[in-house]
């Protein structure tokens, strides 16, 4: 039962031309003396036909009776059909069932149910916009390396294990580790911060952990980040460079994803830069005029990133943030006290932040200050801190979330739908 071609190999053969594949029913219909099976496999979806007495009775009576979802093996010829989705069928002469499925449970009523549909995640990922979406989010990962390796940036990959917090220590997941307390990773960013001064360049692809409480439509407690630090530079030289990957991202899925984006019925343009830059002053502004009120020095809120998002056609760096709304290692702006180089990277039409980065600070003294200030622990920051003393240069770096981006680029209602297995503050199953 060797398969020779993929369900998407089909669309390419001439009619008369023999197949085998294998893969699963997504839909059968039995009218009369003719049995229509949609087949699915990993690379998509081909319509099979056979006509009752073309093949013996006991391969017709296997095939009539297999349910939806069951695993099967098919041997046929390609035949050019007007009436079949894509023009193209195969008309049946073989067929084994490989691994039988029970009645399918996800019937109208539970697909009206997204609590139910996310409780049945394991099953309900087999379906065409899921799948289409599971689809678009690789090509985001693959355009993502190819941005990075073709601009000479090295891959590394950091614990998940660590020992003290990068954002904030209220948001950490506690691990038993032996007779100490690990915690869940927030960022790769420290780490990163140390393999600059051997690499230049460096990235990585990798899971986060934050332990907030947040029931909003754009978070979740575990989560994929595109991280970066670049050594010898500035926030203006970072915002480039997240310019350039959301650019390189877009006109890679526009490119690469047409299938997948007309199942969804969405489409992705290519985002060229630059982005629109405001000042957090500005930020406050918009979202007062949209009756949201903030001090000034607190961090925007889920509702000012929608309403300051809503105000642009593209994404907008939000520049400029107070020192008191940002992690200990932002640098201060030299020209504006309580001031730091940040920046955060906002999605347009209210879909608010999907990245932040800035300049860290490379003083050993300066940095040691705000350690203390922020009464984070010396002893778990020493090794971070003692990188000051080795030739540390400016530098910078950003976080960019997956599946912020994902629900962005897609228009997806909510984040859950931007990853295979969702973890939220009330889902841990599947």
């Amino acid at each position: 039962m060797e398969r020779s071609h993929y369900a998407s190999d089909v669309f390419r053969l001439q009619q008369g031309d023999r197949v085998r594949l294998q893969g699963w029913i997504a839909i059968k219909n039995h009218v009369g003396g003719m049995l229509f099976l949609r087949l699915r496999d990993g690379s998509g979806y081909i319509q099979v036909s056979a006509r009752k007495g073309t093949v013996d009775d006991a391969t017709w009576q296997e095939a009539a009776s297999a349910e939806t979802e069951s695993a099967i093996y098919i041997e046929g010829l390609v035949k050019d059909d007007p009436r079949a989705p894509g023009g193209k069928e195969v008309q049946m002469t073989g067929f084994r069932l490989i691994a039988p499925s029970q009645p399918w449970p996800l019937k109208k009523s539970v697909l009206k149910s997204r609590s139910a549909l996310f409780d049945m995640r394991h099953l309900s990922i087999r379906g065409p916009k899921t799948s289409a979406v599971m689809k678009v989010r690789s090509e985001l990962v693959k355009a993502t390396f190819n941005y990075f390796y073709s601009n000479g940036y090295i891959y590394i990959q950091t614990p998940i294990l660590v020992g003290a917090a990068v954002e904030g220590g209220a948001t950490l997941f506690p691990v038993k580790y032996f007779n100490e307390t690990a915690y869940l990773s927030q960022s790769a960013q420290l780490y990163e911060e140390a393999a600059i001064c051997s690499f230049d360049k460096v990235f990585v692809l990798q899971p986060a952990f934050r332990a907030e409480k947040s029931k909003t439509a754009r978070h979740l407690t575990e989560f994929w980040m595109i991280e970066s630090e670049l050594a010898f530079s500035g926030l203006d030289e970072l915002m480039n460079v997240e310019e350039e990957l959301v650019y390189s991202i877009t006109s890679h899925i526009s490119e690469n994803c047409k299938r997948e984006l007309s199942v969804l019925g969405k489409k992705v343009e290519p985002v060229e830069p630059p982005f629109p830059k405001i000042d957090y002053d500005e930020a406050l502004s918009i979202a007062e005029k949209g009756g949201v009120k903030i001090e000034w020095g607190e961090d925007l809120g889920t509702e000012a990133e929608r309403l300051v998002s809503k105000a642009f056609e593209k994404p907008v760096f939000v520049k400029g943030y107070p020192l008191s709304a940002r992690s200990f290692y932002h640098m201060e702006d030299p020209k504006r006290p309580k001031v730091s180089l940040s920046a955060d990277l906002l999605a347009p039409q209210g879909y608010g932040e999907i990245a932040t980065g800035g300049q860290r600070i490379h003083d050993y003294e300066t940095l040691l200050k705000r350690i203390e200030d922020n009464q984070l622990s010396l002893e778990s920051m020493k090794w971070y801190l003692e990188l000051r003393k080795y030739g540390m240069p400016p530098h910078s770096g950003f976080g960019m979330g997956v599946e912020r981006l994902l629900r962005w680029l897609l228009n997806l209602k909510h984040i859950r739908s931007a990853t295979l297995f969702p973890r939220t503050p009330n889902r841990l199953y599947p």
